[in-house]
């Protein structure tokens, strides 16, 4: 097996974590002129906007109170998504208050020392709870942190709700939002609801409830109460507002469709010839296929395992960049079928981010079978921001596949299809023009829809909605 070399995970494409040694381990290096790292950038851009014009629209603003369990520094995607979207709309002209937990995901000596209370540059108040710490890696741990972050949460809406307050309850912990309406009950308030991954569908899928039973039961009760007491309600995707219409009998009109985002100044477009992860790896000449990001089980890796194969003895790399749960069975696969065309990694640096994405010629995006609408793949947005050509693999019906082909930005393979794949890859590789034309696509893409400017804007669209 073809192993490569790496020093530390990415906060953006997964929420895997390995020891940090300071917060440029995690965000970046410090610059030294500005004192910021990359993720501190865009609130030095709004220090530098700030003046009274902006002072005075922050007072007439909504007021944004967001609920997640984990945000920045934490390494947590949806905390880091949660950041950049506080700070966008404070700087904006929202007034946004942010409660969450201590940083808590990974091991602890990937916890960065953090201020109970806080404010950004930007204008954003920051409330961290002191929950518990155990390892997400036990339930029982799980259940006992959310307990402990909920029970303070609840009664800190109880008695410190203000009339004007939009709460935006995210799906981290998962029945973080039941938790708010039954609140609502007490003290009224308005809400919206960000659904990221669905539960209780997700925990079906997984294996750890049943479906039907019980608890499979209520939670579908209890959502239903949770999705039409809201006044608005947020998904990624088309088919996650399908499933919240069709299942809990939703008005589609107050469902929105508002994707990820990723930092398209950070992430750009650059010449794979001039990539050091390329050129230190021999993947400039061969047609190179990354997968970077969390390889976990919502992913299909044994279609791209059976193309490899197929595909041996090509002058063709298959590079698989990242960690997570089965990322140990993609080890043993390539080394029992001896593919000399397959290389790992581990996480990369942060600030080696934009270098590593652009070692490729086209970038895998997949999502396993019956996951549609339950989640979907954020790894999209990094791919296309770096404009390479997107291969999706996923079921038929997916909004993935929409998104690919509609807008020319790459192709579509079915799960499973491992002949159909290697056929694709040979083909893009004997055409560059064609490659060319759909990492072109792909960049004109991202800048069109899913950029932080971009989907922030939609954000405040509906909060102002909410709050009326």
């Amino acid at each position: 097996m073809a192993q490569g070399k790496g020093t530390g995970p990415h906060p953006v494409l997964s929420p895997i974590s390995v020891p940090l040694t300071g917060l440029d381990s995690v965000f970046g290096p410090i610059d030294e002129e500005t004192g910021t790292n990359p993720w501190q950038m865009h609130e030095v851009r709004a220090r530098v906007r700030e003046d009274p014009t902006i002072a005075v629209a922050r007072e007439q603003g909504v007021n944004v109170v967001i609920l997640n369990q984990y945000y920045a520094p934490d390494v947590a995607s949806t905390g880091h998504l949660l950041y950049e979207l506080a700070n966008d709309l404070s700087t904006n002209g929202e007034r946004v208050h942010v409660i969450t937990c201590r940083p808590s995901y990974g091991p602890p000596e990937t916890w960065q020392p953090c201020p109970r209370n806080e404010v950004s540059p930007s204008g954003v108040t920051v409330h961290r709870m002191l929950a518990t710490r155990f390892s997400k890696d036990n339930l029982l741990g799980r259940i006992v942190n959310s307990i402990t972050f909920l029970v303070p949460l609840a009664a800190r809406m109880l008695f410190r709700l203000k009339r004007d307050e939009v709460f935006l309850y995210t799906t981290n912990p998962p029945y973080l939002g039941i938790v708010g309406t039954m609140v609502g009950f007490l003290r009224r308030h308005r809400y919206v609801v960000l659904l990221h991954d669905a539960y209780p569908q997700m925990a079906v899928w997984v294996g750890k409830i049943r479906k039907g039973g019980f608890i499979d039961r209520i939670w579908h009760l209890l959502n239903k109460w949770m999705y039409r007491r809201a006044k608005e309600t947020i998904v990624l995707c088309d088919a996650a507002k399908d499933l919240v219409c069709d299942t809990y009998g939703i008005d589609p009109d107050r469902v929105h469709v508002i994707p990820n985002w990723a930092d398209g100044e950070f992430l750009h477009p650059v010449d794979k010839t001039t990539s050091e992860f390329a050129n230190e790896h021999d993947l400039v000449e061969p047609y190179t296929l990354l997968y970077s990001g969390n390889m976990g089980l919502y992913y299909d890796f044994d279609t791209m395992l059976n193309a490899a194969t197929l595909l041996k003895g090509e002058n063709i790399r298959f590079v698989f960049v990242g960690g997570g749960g089965v990322r140990k069975r993609i080890e043993e696969e390539i080394e029992q079928r001896e593919l000399d065309n397959a290389l790992m990694f581990p996480h990369q640096p942060f600030d080696t981010l934009n270098d590593s994405m652009n070692s490729c010629d086209a970038s895998f995006v997949t999502i396993a079978h019956g996951i549609e609408g339950i989640s979907f793949p954020s790894k999209l947005y990094t791919s296309l921001a770096v404009g390479k050509v997107i291969i999706a693999i996923c079921e038929a019906h997916s909004s993935l596949r929409t998104i690919v082909e509609e807008s020319g930005c790459g192709v579509w393979v079915e799960l499973g299809d491992a002949e159909g794949l290697a056929r694709v890859i040979r083909e893009l590789a004997a055409d560059p023009e064609r490659s060319r034309r759909m990492g072109q696509a792909a960049r004109d893409l991202f800048e069109r829809d899913y950029t932080l400017q971009a989907c922030a804007r939609k954000y405040a669209v509906v909060l102002d909605e909410a709050q009326r």
